[in-house]
């Protein structure tokens, strides 16, 4: 008598379902700590809601937060700092770090990565060591800066930290030494991909150092200066880190250093006004994207 093997029909997952199932995990994630954060945000910008009473009790308030954002005199002296910050300490990176890169690229050539090292080192040191070193280093009576000024020029002490004109510079004093190597690294990255054949073709040609790099250099560095400009706005925007603890996240004397950032912290966990601190959020991102397609535009090859 003849035994029939029967199988049980397997499952098979559709072929193009595959790229999605593996993708599942990531996505699920993203869903769970990036997506679902950024719609409530932006839905409690619309609301006002007391924390510690639940959420049943958020009212929905329409742009009454954005009303007042707008009309807060806080805000605009917290916008005001951010970008002088950002300025102050975002475009000398780019004036220093600029050169410099020019001049290990020469000096050291494939082996400058080893010199831009000890520049990137501040970068990845962390901020709260780099802001308590600082903090030493601006002392009023046993910093080593006024020690120095006071060697070099006669100068009497300065109280960095706790007045509002010496405050800012201070600040941006910190994040400067902090990016400048960062951005050394990218344009050091950049330089080190231009041919050099297009520099001996041009000095065969007659022309200088200025010349070379005006006309191959500038232009070759070009979507790098792009990408580190567009990084240094965003972070010079969202500017938290360094302020907040050389100020005891308090913003310094006169709020001269209360960036947007420690101005929606303080909002949200000083204040409790959660909707007030996401309707900030919102705004400053809508400033970030304008100002990220202006510097696009202004990158932008112009036809002739």
């Amino acid at each position: 008598m003849m035994m029939m093997n029967k199988t049980s029909p397997s499952f098979r997952l559709p072929r193009a379902w595959v790229p999605y199932l593996l993708l599942s995990p990531f996505l699920s994630l993203f869903a769970v700590f990036g997506l679902f954060p950024l719609l409530f945000s932006l839905w409690m910008a619309f609301q006002s809601w007391e924390p510690t009473a639940g959420l049943e009790a958020m009212r929905f308030t329409g742009l009454e937060n954005f009303i007042f954002v707008l009309g807060d005199a806080w805000f605009w002296k917290a916008l005001g700092n951010t970008l002088w910050l950002a300025v102050f300490s975002g475009l000398p990176q780019h004036l220093v770090a600029l050169p410099l890169a020019v001049f290990i690229n020469r000096a050291f050539g494939r082996h400058g990565h080893s010199v831009a090292a000890a520049y990137f080192l501040p970068y990845i040191t962390s901020t709260v060591a780099i802001a308590m070193m600082f903090t030493s280093l601006l002392s009023t009576d046993y910093g080593l800066i006024n020690a120095m000024l006071k060697w070099a020029f006669g100068m009497e002490a300065i109280n960095w930290l706790w007045q509002p004109q010496t405050l800012k510079p201070a600040v941006s004093m910190v994040v400067f030494w902090r990016y400048v190597g960062f951005n050394l690294v990218l344009y050091l990255a950049a330089l080190q991909t231009i041919p050099r054949e297009l520099y001996q073709a041009a000095k065969l040609d007659g022309a200088g150092s200025w010349s070379c790099f005006r006309y191959i250099t500038l232009p070759a560095l070009k979507p790098m200066m792009l990408f580190g400009i567009t990084l240094s706005i965003i972070g010079g925007m969202q500017l938290f880190e360094e302020p907040f603890i050389l100020t005891n996240g308090r913003g310094g004397p006169d709020q001269a250093a209360m960036t947007v950032a420690i101005y929606v912290y303080r909002l949200a966990f000083d204040f409790s006004d959660f909707g007030a601190a996401n309707a900030i959020s919102w705004l400053l991102f809508a400033l970030l994207a304008t100002m990220t397609w202006l510097t696009n535009k202004a990158f932008k090859d112009r036809k002739p």
